[in-house]
């Protein structure tokens, strides 16, 4: 595995990732590596395609709010 050193980082950008990764659970060693790894993924060539399949087969649909039958559940327990 390779290594990358940054430099200069200011100290409120190193603060709010380490409280993303305290939130996450993480060490700050995962998180960032997480972080890197996202912003390193390539972007699909047909992201914009894909969007408006995915408009399309929403389009129209209501959803419920969840929050009665979550309570319910958390009742029963």
């Amino acid at each position: 595995m390779s290594q990358v050193l940054v430099r200069n980082l200011p100290e409120k950008t190193v603060a709010q990732l380490k409280a993303r990764a305290k939130r996450n659970r993480r060490s700050l060693q995962a998180e960032l590596r997480l972080v890197l790894e996202a912003a390193a993924r390539p972007v699909p060539a047909n992201w914009r395609k894909e969007l408006e399949r995915l408009d399309r087969l929403f389009t129209g649909r209501t959803v419920r709010d969840s929050t009665d039958l979550i309570r319910a559940d958390r009742e029963s327990h």
